[in-house]
């Protein structure tokens, strides 16, 4: 039987049935009452048709996908077929290249295969009928409070510190290592503690007796510092040595950190220690006085309590933001992406077992299944964290705005966030065109030292090692608990690596599968760890572990940009569309250069040498010995000095620097964000969507050794073809904007304390394809 329900009755039949379930009634008083439900409902339906959504508001927000798959069902079942897919089109003749080959699809000059393909098949996009299957499965003992039920598996997720089967084994996560004579705190670690350890997150407290108990005592506070030897060196933090004074003496003029009262601090009455801040999520203040939002993948969706990174969602949801309704949720509270739903009651004399039910929903492919993993990889991850900017984009002020991160790697979070509430998202993933595996690894490698149960004692200390261990674990889970790998072997599983060396060191059982990355280095020329930072480098790692693959397959595989902060007055003033005459800068690079340079990275080997031998030819500061770069021009910056305006000096360029710094930078981003065009010099590494976007016409690429021609080829340019690549810089910067997760934050915003702040009134003017809207586009492209 199959219905359109208002969601009211709906929610009023899921709870009748879960009630009579709890009484043990027969099945058949279950179908009488069923059906008693149902006929009411078809009444119900004329007299109280469905209210638009108030996110109606934010349909800005909406991707809308080019085409159906090649493999798209319009039936459903899993079957995957549909023979009238292919267009018969001369796409070459309809949709001709232009001088650069590119054909413009929607805005972007992509590579003339794939333009031909989107726009030819633009016209046969079709919507298919998926059923959904809303969970039912309990969990042991409700997870004891200490987690949340996963009613797809009937499996616990567990909070931070808790374990088994229902989440009933409390474990002992210490902050210090073993202690020993000369090191009475252990060896150093992040988490490393003086005073009350909380076991349960590895993380530093100020504990009973003290004024204010819970107040972090986060890393150098609780510890002694030594002054500078010389003049401009920093200070050092002498691990051995607890600075007990510091942190619990009562003294009038200078009480310990425990201690001390905010408002005469604030009033300068007293002294503290500077060491001391709040570093740890879901505190705000000087002293962490002020409880503020903490940061949660898409803030639990409305369904659940942000608990310093994981949710804790309200009954009947669960998923790592809580947007998955069970059948004990209200309906008139489903997601967007499970309406309007057609719910198809299962036959209680048939099933004999009344655990899901299927609700059919109009969509269009491609499809994505979303692993609900085990919080280990990503929500744990996120709940203990040591330093509250981490691998996130944003956290929140003292009055619960948002506050966007520079974290480069925030694009992870972004990406998941936007999957997560996206109209692609679907629960059957017998239907799923693809399966993305929710690992935060931006976390794993920023939180590697945070605490010793993280175990990179056992990886050498290689945060890479560490890092395939994690990746590893939810190739064997998934093998162990799901049917879906062995449908393509992997072939249609997604990961993302955020960082500096993208998947080099993926884990050889999941090459087969599509990797989402920020290094897309073919090791055609570059065919080992380019990294000058030694615990990222992935060459030690043995080869049964990680195989012997490359880094990144154009065949597959795709290069996303960084995340980019939200920059209010970049885009109020337009920078990425000033035009050429305003641009009289030829070229601009501003990074660090090097050991020739005061604070430069001293290694031979960071940026594979390319930064460093541009400022030896170009150098517009002097370096350490007051030499410029040997063909240094007034129209050429390249400096290591940042400016206060380094926006707007991008945005007065013609030509903008792209090179490696550890792997990827940001600099890719920045050029395109301003309108100016980049000039990646990086031999056999892809930028975000080279593989698939045509760069001839809208970047310049010079190998490595044509450095001391880079001026002279830049010259070499006339007008024509530098106002076609500032045009086509001007028709694709939006695809380097993560504004779908933008968005969504600003549709939390409204919803929660119905503002709309200067950020995103400026985004919700933007409507170009973005970060998402590639990405789905091209995941399209590979179905």
């Amino acid at each position: 039987m199959g219905l359109f329900l208002t969601k009211a009755v709906m929610s009023d039949l899921l709870k009748i049935m879960v009630s009579i379930q709890k009484c043990k009634c027969s099945w058949s008083l279950i179908a009488i009452t069923v059906s008693f439900v149902v006929l009411v409902s078809i009444v119900h339906l004329f007299f109280f048709p469905l209210a638009p959504s108030f996110l109606d508001y934010f349909s800005a927000r909406q991707v809308q996908s080019s085409c159906s798959p090649i493999n798209g069902s319009t039936e459903g079942g899993g079957n995957h077929v549909d023979e009238n897919l292919q267009p018969s089109l001369n796409l070459e003749h309809r949709f001709p290249a232009d001088l650069h080959k590119a054909v413009v699809y929607r805005g972007a000059p992509w590579k003339a295969e794939i333009g031909r393909w989107f726009s030819g098949c633009d016209s046969i996009t079709t919507t298919v009928s998926i059923v959904e299957r809303i969970g039912g499965k309990g969990c042991k003992n409700d997870c004891s409070g200490q987690g949340i039920c996963n009613r797809e598996l009937g499996q616990c997720r567990c909070f931070h510190g808790f374990d088994g089967e229902g989440c009933s084994e409390r474990l002992q996560l210490d902050c210090n290592y073993p202690a020993s004579p000369e090191q009475p705190y252990g060896p150093w670690v992040v988490s490393i503690c003086p005073a009350y350890c909380d076991t349960t997150r590895a993380m530093c407290f100020c504990g009973q007796g003290t004024k204010y108990p819970n107040r972090p005592v986060a890393e150098a506070c609780g510890f002694q510092v030594k002054l500078p030897l010389e003049p401009g060196a920093p200070a050092l933090t002498d691990w051995a040595k607890a600075d007990l004074d510091n942190i619990f003496t009562t003294n009038g003029s200078k009480p310990g950190w425990c201690n001390v009262d905010p408002q005469e601090a604030y009033a300068s009455k007293v002294r503290f220690k500077e060491e001391c801040d709040c570093k740890y999520d879901c505190l705000s203040g000087q002293f962490c006085e002020v409880p503020v939002l903490c940061t949660c993948l898409n803030q639990c969706s409305g369904h659940g309590h942000c608990r310093g990174g994981f949710c804790e969602c309200h009954n009947g949801w669960y998923g790592t933001d809580c947007s998955i309704p069970s059948v004990l949720s209200s309906v008139r509270e489903w997601p967007q992406w499970l309406r309007p739903a057609k719910v198809d009651i299962p036959d209680a004399h048939l099933t004999g077992n009344l655990v899901n039910i299927n609700a059919v929903v109009e969509k269009k492919r491609p499809l994505i299944y979303v692993y609900d993993l085990p919080p280990e990889f990503n929500s744990q991850l996120l709940e203990g964290r040591h330093f509250k900017f981490e691998c996130i984009n944003r956290i929140y002020n003292d009055q619960n705005a948002t506050l966007w991160t520079d974290q480069l790697y925030g694009s992870q979070v972004a990406l998941y966030e936007s999957i997560l509430a996206s109209p692609y998202r679907t629960l059957n993933g017998e239907e799923a065109d693809y399966f993305y595996v929710p690992v935060l690894d931006a976390c794993i490698i920023t939180r590697a030292d945070d605490a010793p149960h993280l175990s990179m004692r056992e990886h050498m200390g290689l945060r890479s090692s560490l890092t395939l261990e994690f990746y590893k674990k939810a190739y064997d889970l998934i093998i162990e608990q799901y049917p879906y790998w062995n449908r393509s072997s992997g072939r249609d599983h997604i990961w993302f690596f955020s960082w500096d060396e993208g998947a080099c060191y993926a884990p050889k059982e999941i090459w087969n599968s599509m990797m989402l990355v920020h290094w897309g280095n073919t090791n055609s020329k570059h065919n080992h760890s380019t990294t000058a930072y030694w615990a990222d480098n992935w060459d030690h790692i043995p080869s049964h572990r990680r195989g012997n693959h490359p880094c990144f397959d154009p065949d597959k595989d795709l290069v996303l940009p960084a995340w980019k902060r939200p920059d209010v007055n970049s885009l109020r003033s337009k920078l990425w569309s000033r035009p050429r005459k305003k641009r009289e800068i030829l070229f601009y690079f501003n990074g660090n250069l090097g050991q020739a340079y005061a604070n430069g990275r001293p290694e031979a080997t960071y940026s594979m040498g390319i930064r460093q031998k541009l400022a030896e030819e170009f150098g517009s500061s002097p370096d350490k010995d007051g030499k410029l770069g040997r063909q240094h021009a007034k129209d050429v910056i390249v400096t290591p000095l940042r400016s206060g305006g380094y926006y707007e000096d991008l945005a007065s360029s013609v030509f903008c620097g792209v090179f490696p710094g550890d792997g990827w930078s940001g600099r890719m981003e920045d050029s395109i964000l301003q309108g100016c065009i980049p000039v990646v010099i990086q031999d056999g590494i892809f930028l975000p969507y080279e593989n698939v976007l045509n760069y001839e016409s809208f970047a310049v690429r010079i190998r490595e050794d044509e450095i001391p021609n880079l001026m002279k080829i830049l010259r070499g340019f006339n007008e024509t073809e530098i106002e076609f690549k500032l045009a086509n810089v001007q028709m694709i910067w939006q695809r380097f904007l993560y504004r779908d997760s933008i968005l969504l934050e600003a549709e939390r915003q409204k919803t929660v304390f119905s503002r709309v702040d200067d950020w995103a009134e400026e985004f919700l003017r933007l409507s170009e394809d973005d970060v998402f809207g590639t990405f789905i586009q091209v995941r399209f492209l590979t179905s």
